[in-house]
C-alpha cells in the first residue's frame, strides 16, 4: 500500500480522536442528556470545549481535501517522494494544529494549519 494511503488512514484516526474529544467536551459542559439529544439550539461551548468543537469542524473540512488529493494521486500513479512529504506534512501539521487549538496557542495554530495546507498542495501539484 502507498504510504500516502497509510497517512490518510492515520488522518482518519486523528479525526475520530477529534470527534471523541468534542463529545467529551460537550458532555462535560452541557451534560449527557444534551449529548444524547438532537442538539437543536445548542449553546456554544466555552473555553477548551469550544476550541475542541471548532478544531473538529476544521479537521473534517481539511480531511476532505486531503483524502481527495491522496486518492486521486494514488489512482493517477503520481505519488513520489514529494507527495509522501506532503502527506507527512498534512498529518503532522494536523496533529500540531489539534494540540495548539486545544491549548489556545494562536499563532502556532495558524502556522500548523498552513503546514497541513502546504502538504495538500504538494500532493495536488503533480496532477495539475
Amino acid at each position: 500500500m502507498k504510504p500516502e494511503l497509510t497517512l490518510l488512514a492515520w488522518s482518519v484516526a486523528l479525526a475520530i480522536v477529534h470527534m471523541l474529544i468534542t463529545v467529551m467536551a460537550l458532555v462535560s459542559q452541557k451534560g449527557l442528556m444534551t449529548a444524547f439529544g438532537n442538539r437543536e439550539n445548542l449553546p456554544e461551548l466555552a473555553g477548551w470545549a469550544g476550541r475542541a468543537s471548532r478544531a473538529n469542524a476544521n479537521m473534517a473540512q481539511n480531511l476532505v481535501l486531503f483524502a481527495a488529493v491522496v486518492l486521486a494521486a494514488a489512482i493517477a500513479g503520481t505519488t513520489n517522494s514529494t507527495t509522501l512529504l506532503g502527506a507527512q506534512l498534512f498529518f503532522w501539521g494536523r496533529v500540531a494544529y489539534a494540540v495548539c487549538y486545544l491549548g489556545g496557542i494562536m499563532y502556532l495554530r495558524t502556522a500548523s494549519w498552513l503546514v497541513s495546507i502546504v502538504g495538500v498542495l504538494m500532493i495536488l501539484w503533480p496532477m495539475l
